[in-house]
């Protein structure tokens, strides 16, 4: 082996190093947007000593107790659905795999509707377990009718059982909102996809589910590499390759579940992180996970920061935000080489 082929892998080791570190930084700029920018601007200064000293005026009262929580769940969902979306792109082997690809979203909103319509819940708070419940039973169903008959549950018996699914749980969720109005309009504020209004104890509700799903992963950053090869090389390299999509799917259903319970169901995210991540660091995903947790939550605060000074003073959600901002920028990933060799 030369010297200069031995150059190579440690100059590409050390891009990806500084193209993780570049997110980092526009990780905590897009952070630091999220509690200066909105109804009320706050500069630089004022919003850092109102984070780390407190304070009784206006501006500290705003920061804290407003924007801190919406920023934190920001970064809680980001990385839950840009994590999510990469696992089950690993575990399909589809590049349009995405985090509802298993009715998850849609399972989230039944339980939504449930608390709702039987339950009498009114509160963001309130909407959390259900939300998590109905998505993990969604997603264990789908796993349970894909891996029935022949073969387990392969990627394409996985895509077509999580279409069924969704097109199911659609259906029920229209069928009680139709016949409750006031459902439909409790609903349809939870169904955009908004971290607008989320205080601390939602994220006290769903770290300890966010911490699990971010174990499973990094379990599975070496399987899912083996997995890109194709069912038979995966078993050649020792792997069991039924286990390795329960885990997989265990760890997306986890962290879909956080982001959709918080939240609500955010689209786009969880497809094009990834695809912009493996653009940037390739197609390993012990680089691939890290850069994707970097990007997913600035594609949840940038277009939230966006959506707050767009139409003051009314706000537009980060769902439709992160649709309308992204659609464009993933077309132009999509098309550049990189994506396509990957």
């Amino acid at each position: 082996m030369t010297e200069k082929t031995t150059r190579r892998p440690v100059r590409r080791t050390g891009r990806r190093i500084g193209l993780l570190l570049a997110g980092a930084l526009l990780l905590l700029l897009a952070m630091l947007l999220s509690l200066m920018i909105g109804s009320r601007s706050i500069g630089p200064a004022e919003a850092m000593d109102a984070l780390l000293h407190g304070g009784a005026t206006d501006d500290a009262y705003v920061v804290r107790s407003l924007r801190v929580p919406r920023t934190v769940i920001g970064l809680m969902v980001g990385i839950a659905l840009a994590l999510a979306g990469a696992v089950m792109q690993g575990i399909t082997r589809n590049p349009i795999a995405e985090p509802g690809i298993l009715g998850i979203s849609q399972g989230a909103s039944l339980g939504v509707v449930c608390s709702i319509a039987f339950a009498g819940v009114h509160t963001l708070t309130g909407y959390v377990g259900f939300a998590f419940a109905g998505a993990a039973v969604a997603a264990v169903a789908v796993y349970l009718f894909a891996g029935s008959g022949r073969g387990g549950a392969t990627p394409v018996k996985l895509a077509l059982a999580g279409a069924a699914m969704n097109a199911l749980l659609a259906a029920l969720v229209s069928g009680i909102m139709i016949t409750n109005g006031r459902v439909l309009d409790e609903f349809r504020f939870w169904q955009v996809g908004s971290i607008s209004g989320r205080g601390p104890e939602v994220a006290a509700q769903i770290w300890p589910f966010l911490l699990v799903g971010l174990l499973l992963v990094a379990v599975m950053a070496r399987s899912l590499d083996a997995l890109a090869l194709g069912d038979d090389a995966a078993k050649g390299l020792g792997h069991n390759v039924a286990l390795m999509r329960i885990l997989g799917a265990l760890g997306a259903t986890v962290l879909t579940g956080v982001a959709v319970a918080a939240a609500g169901p955010i689209v786009f995210a969880g497809l094009a992180v990834p695809h912009m991540a493996r653009a940037l660091v390739g197609t390993a995903h012990r680089w691939l996970l890290p850069m994707a947790a970097l990007l997913g939550p600035v594609l949840i605060l940038v277009p939230d920061v966006v959506g707050r000074v767009l139409f003051p003073p009314s706000e537009v959600p980060v769902g439709v935000m992160t649709a309308l901002l992204g659609v464009p920028f993933l077309v132009a990933i999509v098309r550049r080489k990189a994506v396509a060799a990957a």
